[in-house]
């Protein structure tokens, strides 16, 4: 695929960071430019939502990478949208990122259900639908649709409350020094808040490092067995689908499997 390309010129001045050097921030997709933060924005749509959201949130202890207007008013230009810079870093703190996310949908719970979210056609919005049993999609067996069949067998109707989450929360949550956490590059998805720490729950299992405890860390979590398979389903989907995804990370998922089997 390549180095990700920066912001062309053009769009950095739009946003008032015509003058700042872009530095890709980890492995991207997003830059640094100055004190703003871009990132490729596919749905002006989206982008306009998760603006006007991010814009008028206040999460107590919570730091927040704010959407930028550009300097005629708009949100996107030449396909980019743009963020204050926040500092921090991914760590392996996956308990802080669940507590993140339990507080984060809370103040999230009362927006009401983005138009956007149908007509989304990327792997992840796919993936999300077919884990969730609203479209029907064959997955390639040696890319987890094999596991995925023999898990989806044991899903059974779950009694949560849908709203606006954050679906990918880890990585995008920073932390640096004694200063809160920060949140960054929001996904939107329409699920209940448990499912969204059990995302976080998922991947920190199968990629992060994180312990087996973590499960029964947050077993008080409403319908926590239906809602970890559920994720697990969601991400075994992305996989599955996603062109980048590796055998490697399979083995991460596999793991998380047998650990969401004992509790089925």
């Amino acid at each position: 695929m390549g180095t990700p390309k920066p912001p062309p010129p053009h769009v950095r001045a739009a946003f008032g960071a015509r003058d700042a050097e872009p530095e890709l921030i980890d492995a991207g997709p997003m830059w640094r430019c100055g004190d703003a933060a871009f990132k490729p924005a596919n749905s002006p749509a989206e982008a306009a939502w998760v603006a006007k959201a991010l814009g008028e949130l206040h999460v107590p202890g919570l730091r927040i990478g704010r959407p930028l207007r550009s300097t005629d008013g708009r949100w996107v230009v030449g396909g980019w949208a743009a963020y204050r810079f926040i500092e921090g870093h991914a760590e392996p703190r996956h308990d802080e990122v669940i507590s993140v996310s339990l507080t984060l949908h809370e103040a999230l719970k009362n927006l009401p259900r983005p138009r956007f979210i149908d007509a989304r056609q990327d792997v992840f919005a796919v993936a999300d639908r077919v884990a969730g049993g609203e479209l029907e999609m064959p997955l390639k067996a040696d890319r987890g649709g094999e596991l995925f069949e023999e898990l989806s067998a044991k899903r059974k109707p779950a009694k949560l409350t849908k709203q606006v989450v954050h679906g990918d929360l880890f990585g995008n949550v920073l932390f640096v020094g004694e200063a809160d956490p920060g949140l960054i590059d929001f996904r939107p998805y329409w699920r209940p808040p448990e499912w969204a720490a059990a995302v976080v729950v998922v991947d920190s299992l199968a990629w992060g490092g994180a312990d087996d405890g973590i499960i029964g860390r947050w077993s008080h979590l409403t319908e926590w067995p239906q809602t970890l398979l559920q994720a697990l389903l969601f991400r075994l989907a992305v996989h599955a689908l996603h062109p980048k995804s590796t055998a490697e990370s399979l083995k991460g998922l596999g793991r998380v499997a047998e650990q969401v089997d004992q509790l089925l």
